[in-house]
C-alpha cells in the first residue's frame, strides 16, 4: 500500500496510508492525541509502577512519550509494544518526534527504542524495560499480566475485525484484576463488545478534533 509522511495540526509527522485514507495517528495533532488519551487518561492513574501492553506499536510515538513521563514521575515501567507489520528504517528516520517533544538529549533512547530487537526484552534504562512483539493481536495470549493497555489499533472503519468482541475478550484476559484499557475510539458497537467482554466502560472527553474516547475498566 502506498504509504507518505504527513504534518498534523500540531506539527509532528504521522504515517499516511493512501491506499485506506488512514493514518496512524490523528491528523488534528499526532503528539497532541497520544497525551491526551495514553498519559493523561491512563498513565496518570498510576503512581509507582505499570505494565503496559500497546496494541499498534507503529511509530514508537507512545512508547517514547511513555518514556518520557516515567522519567519525570520516577515510575518504573515494563512496556510491551505488538506491532504486525514493523514500520520501516526510512520512515523512522523521518519521524521528528524528538524535535518536536524538545526532547534531543533523549534521542539515544528513541533510537534504540526502534534499533532493539524484535521478540527479546530491552532494557532501556534500569527503570524502563521495552519488548517489541511482532504479532497479530488475534494471536495474544496473556492472561492477568498487564495493568495498563493503549489500544491504538488501525480505525474501525479500515479494520472492524481489531475491535469486535473476540479482540477485547483477549484484552480483558491480559489485564490484570482493575486494569485499565484506553483508547481513541468512542463508536457505539466498539462499547458494545467492550461490555460484552466484561468491561465496565466510560465516554470521556476526546482528544482534540474528536468529541469522546473510552476507558475501560477490568
Amino acid at each position: 500500500m502506498n504509504r507518505k509522511i504527513i504534518t498534523t495540526n500540531d506539527g509532528s509527522v504521522t504515517i499516511h496510508i493512501e491506499d485506506w485514507n488512514e493514518s496512524y495517528h490523528s491528523k488534528h495533532g499526532a503528539i497532541q492525541e497520544a497525551y491526551h488519551v495514553f498519559i493523561k487518561n491512563g498513565l496518570d492513574l498510576f503512581s509507582e509502577e505499570a505494565a503496559i501492553l500497546e496494541i499498534g506499536f507503529g511509530t514508537g510515538l507512545n512508547a517514547f512519550i511513555t518514556y518520557l513521563e516515567h522519567n519525570k514521575r520516577k515510575l518504573k515501567i515494563n512496556y510491551v509494544g505488538v506491532e504486525a507489520y514493523p514500520v520501516s528504517v526510512e520512515e523512522i528516520s523521518q519521524l521528528n518526534y524528538v524535535s518536536q517533544l524538545d526532547a534531543d538529549q533523549y534521542k539515544t533512547i528513541f533510537d534504540r527504542m526502534h534499533e532493539s530487537a524484535w521478540d527479546k526484552p530491552t532494557t532501556i534504562d534500569e527503570t524502563f524495560s521495552l519488548t517489541k512483539r511482532q504479532q497479530f493481536f488475534q494471536d495474544i495470549k496473556d492472561e492477568n499480566t498487564f495493568d495498563l493497555i493503549y489500544f491504538d489499533a488501525f480505525g474501525f472503519r479500515v479494520q472492524p475485525e481489531l475491535w469486535d468482541e473476540a479482540i477485547f475478550e483477549k484484552m480483558f484476559k491480559a489485564l490484570k484484576p482493575n486494569g485499565i484499557l484506553v483508547t481513541y475510539a468512542c463508536r457505539t458497537s466498539i462499547k458494545k463488545a467492550m461490555l460484552a467482554s466484561g468491561f465496565k466502560v466510560e465516554k470521556l472527553p476526546g482528544a482534540p478534533g474528536k468529541r469522546e474516547m473510552l476507558r475501560a475498566l477490568k
